[in-house]
């Protein structure tokens, strides 16, 4: 592998690409206020839940369709789009597909416009020949990080926390990849269903520093 595919999917999925990732909190403010997640133990155990269970590996499934053309982009984007149990939750997608969309159009190319976020990640990154197991790493190690980011605004979550947690469920990362790779979407499933609740619970939160 050169080193281009690596790079390229550092840039799409880095804190620093124009996506707004930083002012999501899938949840997670909800779940501070409401105690559920209170130290660098529950939220480990509540981001794991996540990415085994939740929104990290239904969304990795959709990756995988897009980058497949399994079924046609509208079809798989209407399927994700059902999966958001909120509303926030769609806005999320919606707006960094959204954002994603413009920015890889003006810069490599393409159209993208109306995907949510992980069917327009999976359709970029077939068409740019990025392969699907990198692709599915990064992208679940670049949702734990958005979340761990949050989490330090939150909760007393240290620098040096919030990185042993993420190298920690850096396997789980690979496992579920692995698992979405297929891309079937009859295979798709959510059930963190704390966190979804937590995602409605956000929606009518008085006092909140993030958009979900």
């Amino acid at each position: 592998m050169t080193t281009d595919p690596v790079l390229t999917l550092a840039q799409w999925l880095s804190p620093a690409f124009p996506v707004g990732a930083f002012t999501y909190s899938h949840g997670l403010e909800a779940a501070f206020q409401a105690g559920w997640i209170s130290d660098g133990a529950s939220l480990s155990d509540w981001l794991r839940d996540l990415v085994a269970f939740g929104s990290g590996q239904a969304d990795a499934r959709f990756v995988a369709a897009a980058w497949h053309s399994n079924l046609p982009a509208e079809e798989i984007d209407a399927i994700a789009r059902a999966f958001a149990a909120s509303a926030e939750r769609l806005l999320e997608a919606e707006a960094q597909g959204r954002a994603f969309a413009q920015v890889v159009g003006a810069v490599w190319g393409g159209d993208l416009a109306g995907l949510s976020y992980p069917v327009a990640l999976g359709h970029a990154a077939a068409r740019e020949g990025l392969p699907l197991d990198l692709t599915l790493r990064m992208f679940l190690q670049a949702f734990l990080s958005n979340l761990v980011s949050a989490a330090q605004r939150l909760g007393p979550i240290g620098q040096t926390e919030a990185q042993a947690i993420i190298r920690d469920l850096a396997p789980l990362c690979a496992q579920t990849a692995e698992a979405a790779m297929d891309g079937d979407l009859s295979q798709v499933n959510s059930a963190a269903f704390l966190s979804d609740i937590a995602a409605m619970r956000h929606e009518t939160q008085y006092s909140r520093i993030f958009r979900s």
